[in-house]
């Protein structure tokens, strides 16, 4: 997400780092669904090492509660900023603009619900949850008619039950880009929650008493027949990362769930630790690591030097100066992501952690 969150310019961007304009897919469309797969996978492995130990359930609750409202405070957080600073727009103009939905929001939505629901639920009411969440959230974009405009259109970004919905409950405080609708709003969200369950599903396949070989072919075997049905349900409800179709959401499962069986492979079975580094200097401070990016990243294209952002400056000397555009977007990308492991492994040696 850091990735594909900075490149040097937008507009000379390759393509795989690229989100699809509206049906279909690109690999940077894999991102966030692969992130809410593994919130669901790590909500296994906390709840049962916890649950397994003798914790009772209400301070899990009380937990769980604080970590979801901390995340979903961070969005908000990274959605205001800068708050009116700069001078680029006032607080007043902020406050009646200010996008209510996010990634990190979803994010914490997604892990309160599912972590309450494996906290409650057995294994069998979450699979029939799953299977209500992406075939229901199918008849209400496909079936259900939209108040105002008549039959959904599910081609047109705001011709479907879910744009209505964000418009009538956010109005202005959706993501502007769209304005119609937003990629993190309200309906879509449903399906969302299908994926950190399915996600749920493969962390109950780890911590099973089972072969590591074993786990590794049933993950790669589940997630090939995930992206199967999801591909063919593609045929008639488009895959789609702006919706979060429920076409979309089996299909990115399904290659997560693959992903996940090579991890395992590779880095379990294989034993390849010192290769995992670069990854875990990264996951161990995530959360401050996008939070940290999405500041810095508008500090610098806030901030302007003879009326020119600084981020244009930067990209411009550095690297456009001498690079093909497409490359020198890239080049500053991977600067960025370079940068920040630095930090990053700073934090590491010396064990500063930042969890919510």
């Amino acid at each position: 997400m850091i990735l594909v969150n900075n490149p040097g310019d937008p507009k000379t961007t390759y393509w795989p780092l690229l989100h699809a304009e509206w049906h279909g897919w690109t690999p940077t469309d894999l991102v966030f669904p692969f992130v809410l797969f593994i919130v669901g996978v790590a909500i296994v492995l906390a709840l049962k090492r916890r649950l397994d130990s003798g914790v009772p359930k209400r301070p899990l609750v009380v937990k769980i509660l604080k970590r979801s409202a901390i995340i979903f405070g961070l969005g908000l957080f990274l959605s205001g900023y800068p708050f009116g600073l700069f001078g680029r727009r006032g607080f007043g103009e902020l406050l009646d603009t200010w996008r209510i939905p996010g990634v990190l929001q979803r994010i914490a939505v997604c892990y309160l619900v599912v972590a309450l629901l494996v906290l409650f639920c057995r294994v069998r009411t979450l699979k029939v949850l799953t299977v209500v969440f992406l075939v229901g959230y199918w008849a209400l974009m496909i079936l259900v008619p939209v108040p105002g405009l008549g039959a959904p259109d599910i081609d047109d970004p705001g011709g479907h039950l879910s744009a209505w919905l964000d418009r009538a409950v956010f109005g202005d405080h959706v993501w502007q880009y769209a304005k119609v609708y937003d990629p993190e709003g309200i309906l879509s969200t449903i399906p969302a929650l299908a994926t950190t369950l399915f996600g749920v599903f493969a962390g109950l396949l780890l911590v099973a008493a089972r072969d590591p070989v074993e786990k590794a072919a049933r993950l790669f075997v589940k997630g090939s027949l995930l992206v199967c049905v999801g591909f063919i349900w593609g045929w008639f409800f488009p895959i789609n990362k702006p919706i979060w179709t429920s076409s979309y959401a089996v299909f990115t499962a399904g290659l997560a769930f693959c992903c996940l069986a090579l991890c395992l492979w590779f880095f379990d079975i294989r034993d390849n630790p010192r290769t995992a580094m670069f990854f875990t200097v990264y996951g161990v401070n995530a959360i401050a690591l996008y939070v940290g990016s999405g500041v810095l990243a508008r500090t610098l294209l806030y901030l302007r030097i003879d009326g020119v952002p600084l981020k244009q400056l930067i990209h411009g000397h550095l690297f456009a100066s001498w690079l093909p555009p497409h490359a020198a977007s890239l080049a500053y990308a991977l600067t960025w992501i370079g940068g920040w492991f630095l930090v990053l492994y700073w934090m590491y040696r010396r064990e500063i952690f930042i969890k919510v």
